[in-house]
């Protein structure tokens, strides 16, 4: 087998390659070393000439025998082995005494094969090192004398931890090395060291493994260390924008998205950031593009530091600065391109030199350089404001911007940038919507006597956008009043101008005095046919709606839903409960029948009416939710007002998810002495009585200025009920705000208004009723129907 280097003298070894060749050159003696090493028996080379193994001249052979008369120096002689590839060998020449003369010849490997293995590991390009079982330096190539930055005379013999400042870095690394003269097994070492600046960190994989001796004594550890710095900021750098792709834009507005890219940033990658954009950007609207040699103005939306405080930060947040062309903002807001830049260039020290904050900021780092960079948040091909990038530059971190960071921060910049055009998008799209529901939602609503009212809207905090929920209070004939409350499924512009749209068309139907649950069937059909002229467009359209109607005289509401959540009603004795009504199919379903829920109402009762959006979000189901409101309705409140605020606060302690449109309407009664009715014969002859009934009335209220117009009023209608209603026929007369009159008969067929022709003898009396009062009108009733004329209280009432 092939030894280790000896000292000269030092005696053969039974393990060392030798041969014994007498004076005439012929092999007489060949150890087991030997054998190992040519791969010959001693039964195949004793007898031979030794130069028979020689590959070519055998000249080298004599000159080694030569050479072991004088001082026994090696020479190198090339020899076939057995298999036949050739071994080149130092080999070493000792005389024997005795009775024939004969030389002992030792075989070693080419010290040039020596001499290449100590150049491969003093050039090798990965730092290497070889240390005793006591962690002590015997070793070190020129790779770890650069990353240690000593030369090896500094580390020889010296006990490791005494050769590092990085005291945890080295608890690490001894820990280890220990590890490996313990186990005899070798081991898999990651580390990091941060760079002189303190920013940087370097990445090392670090392979340990014993090394032993042919005994299989372990002698030392040996190591070779790669930097895998390149590999691990690459990693770094993907994590980063990783988690840009994570934390940026996870919500719809514009500022929170510029604070989120500040704060991500710092300080992996900058000391001071900021994000400044135009101010159109933050009313969504989309940018105007500037001259390039005009002053810029911006608008600071974000920044952050490593200092607590911000004092980088030369204007407030909210402010606006106006840029030069030639600062670093305005030439990236105008090239659309990164601009780096430090301390010392003319670019910086002139914009700072011109702008007091800035030149005050300048002045309190004047001991350190700035690495400033400016990078455009430039989205879709439109540029919509800079950040600002600053590393201050200090001898514990003197680092500035390179091209890494550059192209990180444009990659970070670039994902920022689409976010807040998202944001943008939605802001417009946003405030486009809140302006059309709000001005499609009641703004002053028409007078009436029945209940006493009040309301809220919240626009939902979402990223879908603006709902189509919407509350209304119609006024109806005989001093009733219509409830009402909806929501359209969807959000954005297209659910509030359907909203729009069914509002529009419950007012409509309610003109017409239908009941609640046919108007539910009218608004059923409507929705059914939008949504088949829009599904190829928008997609099918759903909406849900309860509808109610109360009658102050009578004290009876009349309620109907349409897949709505049901009302709930605060009675006067402070006890609430949930209205059970029949919930009916969404609007839009179609064939399926609607049902009306008819119960009395006392006086100074609280009727809640609200959408889904109040009692069912994601951590709450709509029973809890339900629950909840009827405790917040118990709560004593002063008024209508109060009892929404402690509603809202209750059910919604942060800006809802959804829309929600709330409605509370406290019931008022009108007292018996307000009503007046009588119930007349199906003949002509009570026309006259009727007029005298109505006349009285009026007297008793002191509203003898409106006989004549009642008198004729009452004339006509009564005359109309039996001439084609029949019995059972009734005149009432209501005075709340205005004074109805009402007659009632048993035909369903509604009359309609005609200008009669010159010798028509009749078709006059309704022309003649709508002339004389301020709104006249139908409804239908359960027996018939019912025509009312209103006209206003005289003025001095």
């Amino acid at each position: 087998m092939v030894t280790l280097p000896r000292d000269e003298g030092r005696a053969a070894t039974a393990g060392d390659a030798m041969a014994v060749v007498d004076a005439h050159g012929m092999v007489t003696g060949w150890s087991e070393g030997a054998r190992l090493l040519t791969g010959y028996t001693a039964e195949e080379v004793t007898g031979r000439p030794a130069a028979e193994l020689v590959d070519g001249d055998p000249a080298g052979l004599w000159r080694a025998l030569r050479a072991g008369d004088g001082a026994g120096e090696a020479v190198v002689v090339a020899v076939r082995h057995r298999d036949g590839h050739r071994l080149e060998l130092a080999l070493r020449a000792c005389p024997v005494q005795g009775e024939q003369p004969s030389y002992v010849i030792t075989a070693e490997p080419d010290e040039r094969e020596r001499m290449l293995g100590d150049l491969a590991f003093q050039q090798a390009s990965m730092s290497m090192s070889v240390f005793d079982t006591g962690q002590r330096y015997l070793r070190m190539n020129e790779a770890g004398c650069q990353v240690m930055g000593q030369p090896w005379e500094v580390f020889r013999h010296r006990y490791f931890p005494d050769t590092v400042e990085d005291a945890e870095h080295s608890r690490g690394f001894l820990r280890h090395l220990e590890i490996v003269v313990e186990t005899g097994k070798p081991v898999h070492y990651e580390s990091w060291t941060r760079s002189p600046s303190g920013r940087r960190m370097h990445a090392w994989n670090i392979e340990m493994w014993p090394v032993r001796d042919d005994s299989g004594e372990l002698l030392g550890t040996a190591l070779a260390a790669f930097d895998s710095s390149e590999q691990h900021w690459a990693r770094q750098r993907l994590a980063m924008l990783n988690e840009a792709a994570e934390s940026i834009g996870t919500k719809l507005d514009v500022v929170h998205t510029a604070q989120q890219l500040a704060e991500l940033v710092v300080p992996r990658l900058a000391d001071f950031a900021s994000v400044d954009l135009l101010d159109r950007v933050l009313a969504g609207e989309e940018p105007i593009e500037g001259r390039a040699d005009a002053d810029v103005e911006l608008r600071r939306v974000a920044h952050h530091s490593l200092t607590p405080g911000v004092p980088e930060a030369a204007i407030d947040l909210g402010a606006a600065d106006v840029y030069p062309p030639s600062s670093p903002p305005a030439r990236a807001l105008a090239s659309g391109d990164v601009v780096l830049t430090r301390t010392g260039s003319p670019d910086l020290d002139t914009w700072f030199a011109h702008h007091d904050a800035r030149s005050a900021r300048l002045r309190d780092a004047k001991d350190h350089d700035l690495s400033l960079m400016a990078v455009p948040l430039v989205a879709r091909g439109t540029t919509l404001g800079v950040a600002v990038f600053v590393r201050l530059l200090t001898p514990e971190s003197p680092d500035p911007f390179d091209g890494d960071d550059v192209s990180l921060a444009r990659e970070l910049a670039s994902r920022a940038a689409v976010c807040v055009d998202n944001a943008r998008r939605y802001t417009r799209e946003r405030t486009t919507a809140l302006a059309l529901q709000r001005s499609l939602l009641p703004q002053l609503m028409a007078g009436q006597a029945a209940v006493e009212f009040a309301s809220r809207y919240l626009p939902a905090l979402s990223q879908a956008g603006v709902g189509g929920d919407w509350f209304d209070v119609i006024s109806l004939s005989g001093t009733r009043v219509a409830l009402v409350v909806g929501d359209v499924v969807g959000h954005g512009i297209h659910a509030s101008v359907t909203m729009g749209r069914l509002r529009t068309a419950v007012w409509t139907l309610a003109d017409v005095d239908l009941p609640p649950d046919e108007l539910l069937t009218h608004l059923d059909d409507l929705v059914g046919h939008l949504g088949a002229d829009e599904s190829a467009v928008t997609g099918e359209i759903g909406a849900t709606c309860l509808y109610a109607v109360y009658d102050p005289v009578s004290r009876h509401c009349t309620i109907a839903a349409a897949g709505h959540p049901p009302p709930v009603l605060l009675l006067p004795d402070g006890t609430v409960q949930i209205v059970e009504v029949s919930a009916g199919p969404m609007l839009g379903v179609g064939g399926l029948p609607f049902e009306a829920t008819e119960l009395d109402v006392p006086e100074g009762a609280v009727l809640a009416l609200y959408t889904d959006g109040l009692v069912e979000a994601r951590d709450l189901d709509v029973d809890t939710g339900t629950a909840a409101l009827c405790t917040a309705l118990a709560v004593p409140a002063e008024t209508l007002e109060d009892a929404c605020d402690n509603v809202l606060k209750a059910l919604l302690p942060e800006r809802p998810a959804d829309d929600v449109a709330l409605l509370l309407a406290r019931t008022r009664a009108l007292d018996a002495e307000q009503v007046a009715a009588w119930d007349l014969a199906a003949d002509p002859a009570v026309v006259a009585t009727a007029r005298q009934y109505a006349t009285e009335q009026l007297t008793r209220w002191g509203l003898d200025e409106a006989a004549f117009v009642t008198e004729l009023v009452v004339s006509e209608l009564v005359t109309n009920a039996i001439r084609y209603g029949g019995s059972p026929i009734q005149l009432r007369l209501i005075r709340d705000r205005a004074l109805i009159c009402e007659v009632s008969d048993a035909s369903s067929t509604s009359p309609h208004l005609r200008r009669a022709r010159t010798y028509d003898e009749g078709g006059r009396g309704l022309l003649l009723v709508a002339q004389l009062t301020d709104r006249w009108g139908t409804r239908p009733s359960g027996t018939g129907k019912t025509i009312w004329a209103e006209q206003a209280l005289p003025t001095a009432q």
